[in-house]
C-alpha cells in the first residue's frame, strides 16, 4: 500500500482506514481511550475546570501526565484551552463540540458499569 490512501476517507461514508497505522482516526482513538484522557473528558463532561481543579477530580494523575493528555486533547480538537492574563495564569479547559459529542457514549459507559456493580 502507496501513498496517504489511510488518511483519506473511504467510500461515501466518510471513514478512515482505521487500522493502518499512519491513520489520523487511530491517533485520537488513542489518546481518547489513554489511560488519562478517558477521565479528563469525563470530568470535563460535567463543567468547565481549571488545571488544578482537573487534577483534584483525576485521584491519582501527575500533573505531568495531566498536562501531556490535554495537550493531545487540545491538539484533536476534543478540549479548548483559555489562558487568563492574570498572576499566576488562570487556565481554564473545556470540551469542544467534538468533545463532547465524543466524551457523552464515554459518560454513558462509566454510568452502564457502575450501576452494574452497584447490583
Amino acid at each position: 500500500m502507496t501513498g496517504g490512501s489511510q488518511l483519506t476517507p473511504a467510500g461515501t461514508e466518510g471513514r478512515y482506514e482505521v487500522f493502518h497505522t499512519d491513520c489520523v482516526a487511530r491517533d485520537v482513538v488513542g489518546h481518547v481511550t489513554s489511560r488519562w484522557g478517558v477521565w479528563v473528558l469525563i470530568s470535563l463532561q460535567r463543567n468547565d475546570l481549571r488545571f488544578f481543579e482537573l487534577r483534584e477530580s483525576i485521584q491519582g494523575i501527575s500533573e505531568k501526565m495531566l498536562a501531556q493528555s490535554l495537550r493531545a486533547l487540545v491538539a484533536d480538537g476534543l478540549v479548548w484551552r483559555r489562558v487568563e492574563p492574570t498572576t499566576p495564569p488562570q487556565v481554564t479547559y473545556g470540551l469542544t463540540e467534538f468533545g463532547r459529542d465524543v466524551g457523552e457514549p464515554l459518560m454513558d459507559l462509566f454510568d452502564r458499569i457502575t450501576r452494574r456493580l452497584a447490583d
